[in-house]
């Protein structure tokens, strides 16, 4: 359970203070797509996520979108954000982030993940030795090959709030 135990925790990406990023020192967020940003049948950024975007460009800080979904579903969900993406990124397996990063002169201290799932984002982050931010889901609906990993992952946060461990880690 170690390894699905996140830094911090905050109920939405969108509710995170910028001085948040800024007092820790991070300069790139890895988010999630599905359920992070937007639903998994959202293909076209909702205005929150341009507003998000650009609030975070203000600060120096850029969102790289982070997802083990195909290629085209996040490149044309990225393209009008003008954000850089990461398809088929193999979570929860550390492999593909670290050579990114070591491609892009990235540091590790200036990262942090953010996402939905224990099982994948939580993972990939702990096992990367990276920051990493849980959030809730924004909508009910998730993609079928989700549902397995979302079923593991309710059981956990149930755990994590009896413990108090997700409310020890929240974000305000």
């Amino acid at each position: 359970m170690k390894r699905l135990i996140p830094d911090y925790y905050c109920k939405s990406i969108f509710d995170v203070p910028l001085s948040f990023y800024k007092d820790n020192n991070i300069k790139f967020i890895f988010s999630d797509l599905d359920n992070t940003l937007d639903g998994f049948n959202i293909l076209y950024p909702t205005p929150r996520v341009f507003k998000l975007v650009s609030d975070l460009k203000k600060e120096g800080i850029s969102l790289i979108i982070f997802s083990n979904n195909k290629e085209q579903r996040v490149k044309d969900y990225a393209a009008p954000l003008g954000v850089k993406y990461m398809y088929r990124s193999g979570k929860p397996f550390k492999k593909k982030i670290l050579k990114y990063l070591e491609n892009n002169s990235i540091l590790k201290e200036e990262v942090i993940i953010i996402g939905d799932q224990l099982m994948t984002d939580v993972k990939v982050g702990k096992n990367a030795k990276l920051k990493v931010m849980l959030t809730d889901i924004i909508v009910p609906q998730d993609q079928f090959v989700t549902k397995f990993n979302r079923f593991i992952d309710n059981i956990f946060r149930k755990q994590m709030r009896k413990k108090g461990i997700l409310r020890s880690k929240e974000v305000k």
